[in-house]
């Protein structure tokens, strides 16, 4: 492939990748995403209040927990469940708001994002219910089974409504989705109840959402009675490519086709992460939440930062430090001095653009392969369980060592972080001390000449 083959593949793959990480779709899962992190956050110290003995096994601790905070678990548990168990409204509910903003903003159309939230969570709770075409009529699920109790059509648990988890992310987005289109269209072919001038906004909004609301309440209404009357719902339907991906993004080479294509797209100047992470964000949250409860998923919470890619997209923690302190040449020292402290907190931008990474042939192959070998170590230690599965979501910032203690509650994982990070240096220490003395070498010849 020649240059000039090349550089239009580069072109393509950016002008792609760029159209695709600039869609309102995307754009409002990512918002989305963004929302659900205070809660994910605050869920995860009240968690760990109640996993406290399991994290710190030193000996007379858990008695002296039992007789202290211990007697406040079921309180713990509740602010818990009143993060994480509802999820799927959070994320599902901002994810609406955000994309009827975009579409407000861009298509400068009388649509009001906080209606649209209200619709969606109308039509989201027209889902939830588990219902069934019985005797020619349709009737509420009941059940009281221990594994299964569901009263009026609700499932519960000790976790709350079951469906407004983050199992019913997914299906939540497709509501979200729906309602907004729904929403515009209505709004586009003048379906509502407009008033006078004189009548306050907050009395207009609420009446010009009125036709379009029961349209929305139709639509939901009719796609759920027509899947119940097939013998299913729209939560079983949509949890059956929710279920395969999740499967997938579960397994070795799933998870590490993941990691290959944020780099991938990475090295074409495209925010890898962001494209990515709004496909897996449902599936990590809802691995997170089933593990919190007694499930095994490698794939949960935020193991990229919390293993993978500390320092940044390519594992560049290691990287960092070496830059400032062993590289020779100048160029490399004061990208290592302007990084450092970024890289600490998983910041790496001043290095992909500056170093540079993006584009540059020669650091292609471990800044895809870096990430890929902490993945594998990382893979390997959860699933075999010398570490801990993880709990937690950490915000993403946080340093090695801490990142992992939390995300797993365990020394353990801020082990594992610490291992991943010195993996990842040893895969970029052959090249980036090549790269540096093909550049000290251009900096003696460019000084000669001068």
């Amino acid at each position: 492939m020649d240059n000039k083959q090349t550089s239009s593949f580069k072109d393509n793959m950016t002008k792609a990748a760029g159209k695709f990480a600039g869609s309102r779709f995307v754009r409002a899962i990512m918002q989305a995403g963004f929302s659900v992190i205070p809660f994910t956050i605050i869920g995860a110290i009240f968690l760990i209040l109640t996993v406290l003995p399991q994290a710190f096994p030193i000996p007379g601790f858990a008695a002296l927990y039992a007789d202290t905070l211990g007697r406040f678990i079921n309180l713990f548990q509740v602010v818990y469940n009143s993060t994480m168990g509802i999820l799927a409204l959070v994320f599902a509910g901002t994810f609406t708001y955000s994309y009827t903003k975009i579409y407000q903003e861009e298509e400068h159309i009388n649509v009001v994002p906080m209606n649209a939230l209200l619709m969606f969570l109308m039509a989201f709770f027209i889902t939830v219910p588990q219902l069934v075409w019985k005797n020619g009529s349709i009737q509420f699920v009941q059940s009281l089974k221990a594994v299964n109790i569901i009263g009026g059509g609700y499932a519960v648990s000790t976790s709350g409504i079951t469906r407004i988890a983050a199992v019913g992310i997914f299906t939540g987005l497709i509501v979200g989705w729906i309602t907004v289109q729904v929403y515009r269209f209505t709004i586009k072919h003048n379906w509502q109840i407009k008033m006078p001038a004189s009548v306050p906004a907050g009395v207009s909004n609420s009446f010009s959402a009125l036709i379009p609301g029961f349209c929305v309440a139709f639509v939901i209404a009719a796609i759920d009675l027509i899947l119940i009357i097939m013998g299913t719902d729209i939560f079983k339907i949509l949890y059956i490519p929710f279920s395969f991906v999740s499967n997938i993004a579960d397994t070795w080479w799933g998870f590490l086709i993941i990691v290959f294509l944020i780099h991938f797209l990475w090295w074409f100047g495209v925010h890898g992460a962001t494209i990515m992470s709004s496909f897996y964000t449902p599936i990590v949250l809802a691995n997170m939440a089933s593990n919190a409860k007694g499930g095994f998923h490698f794939f949960a919470g935020d193991p990229l930062n919390a293993f993978v890619i500390i320092g940044g997209s390519g594992a560049t923690l290691g990287l960092a430090i070496w830059l400032l302190f062993r590289s020779r040449s100048t160029q490399l020292r004061e990208i290592g001095k302007v990084e450092i402290v970024p890289a600490i907190f998983n910041i790496n931008e001043p290095m992909l653009f500056g170093l540079p990474i993006v584009y540059n042939i020669n650091l292609i192959i471990p800044f895809i392969c870096a990430p890929l070998a902490s993945g594998i170590v990382s893979y390997v230690a959860i699933t075999s369980k010398l570490v801990p599965k993880v709990i937690l979501q950490q915000p993403w910032p946080t340093p090695v060592g801490l990142s992992g203690f939390i995300a797993t509650a365990s020394w353990k994982g801020a082990v594992l972080s610490i291992v991943d990070a010195i993996v990842a240096f040893l895969v970029w220490y052959p090249f980036i001390k090549h790269y540096d003395n093909v550049l000290l070498k251009q900096e003696k010849e460019k000084a000669a000449k001068i």
